[in-house]
């Protein structure tokens, strides 16, 4: 069984009338929704404000909803899209987990976009925001979720860093995603990384490195462990979770 730290329980509520249009966009290609795709959290960015129904800002978020849902982006499994200026400035960024590209990052989207200000699925994270995140990470919008059960082997986290360590070294060659898998006694160890495709290398490995640390009560020791922020994210198991085949790290 998973915990999680605790973050925010208010919704960003999205009006009807964009919530219809999403549904409308997605009628004709999604026809059930991927129950393996877990609802994992959501956040509400308060200190953005709130728009008023009717708003510039509530129809330009529409119309970028409506072209995200009809785009290729899922395709590349991220897409964003940004309309206005300053005050007035609303964008939205889809980011897919590595291995969830196409059908899946669209049936995800569809779900994701009727909840908050920033809401994580097991296959995507979706962010509705009143500022332009390209090439930021965010590092107060994250959140942990870790098995209660504890590795009870003192040399753990050392392992795990080495391995998470090598998991973004390739990710900053692959896209900004890697899994793979490493011996760890008798069990393997399945690890998995990712950063949002804007975020740029360094970037990348001071956002792991932010939320590896920050969370570190959270995760150290644990049989598994699911660490998420907006810009990058990061999770192992003792057992495989994606779908693709990744190589052996050592």
């Amino acid at each position: 069984m998973y915990s999680s730290s605790p973050v925010s329980t208010c919704f960003f509520l999205i009006p009807i009338l964009a919530m219809v249009a999403t549904q409308l966009v997605f009628m004709r290609t999604v026809s059930s929704l991927n129950m393996t795709n877990a609802y994992l959290n959501h956040k509400c960015l308060a200190k953005q404000g709130r728009y008023k129904p009717g708003s510039w800002y509530e129809k330009q978020l529409q119309t970028i909803i409506v072209s995200i849902g009809s785009g290729d982006g899922f395709t590349h499994g991220y897409d964003m899209m940004g309309l206005g200026d300053d005050s007035d400035y609303v964008s939205v960024t889809n980011q897919c987990r590595g291995d969830s590209y196409g059908s899946k990052c669209r049936s995800c989207f569809a779900t994701a976009i009727a909840g908050g200000a920033i809401i994580w699925y097991d296959q995507c994270t979706v962010e509705i925001s009143s500022f332009d995140p390209q090439g930021k990470f965010d590092k107060d919008n994250d959140f942990c979720m870790s098995n209660a059960k504890k590795m009870n082997v003192d040399s753990f986290g050392e392992k795990w860093m080495t391995f998470l360590d090598n998991l973004v070294g390739i990710a900053l060659k692959d896209y900004l995603y890697a899994a793979g898998d490493t011996r760890f006694g008798t069990k393997k160890l399945y690890g998995m990384v990712q950063c949002r495709t804007d975020i740029y290398n360094n970037s990348c490995r001071k956002c792991v490195g932010h939320l590896a640390v920050k969370f570190q009560d959270c995760w150290h020791g644990k049989q598994g462990a699911r660490v998420m922020g907006s810009g990058c994210n990061f999770r192992y198991e003792l057992y495989p979770f994606v779908s693709s085949a990744k190589p052996n790290l050592k």
